[in-house]
């Protein structure tokens, strides 16, 4: 994996329209800071909507493998949680 500019949102605010498109233009996502601590990225709306589309599919799949063990019940919010959880 590349590595990803990473700034601070005052430097970002100076050239926003730079990181747009890189993250357009280069599918290069820019990570922005802010006290240091990452907060947000800039990235390309279609890297924003396969990321939905992956995290949907996933959420069905661990419901579906839920359902067919029907032991006790597993309440939604622990599911959203362990999805999360594995993406990281």
């Amino acid at each position: 994996m590349t590595q990803m500019p990473i700034e601070s949102i005052r430097d970002v605010r100076a050239h926003l329209a730079e990181v747009v498109e890189r993250a357009d233009r280069d599918d290069q996502p820019t990570v922005i800071t802010r006290r240091g601590k990452e907060v947000a990225a800039v990235v390309s709306i279609d890297t924003l909507r396969k990321y939905q589309q992956w995290e949907e599919r996933e959420i069905n799949r661990i419901i579906d493998e839920r359902m067919a063990n029907r032991s006790a019940g597993i309440p939604i919010e622990d599911v959203m949680k362990e999805t999360l959880a594995r993406s990281e």
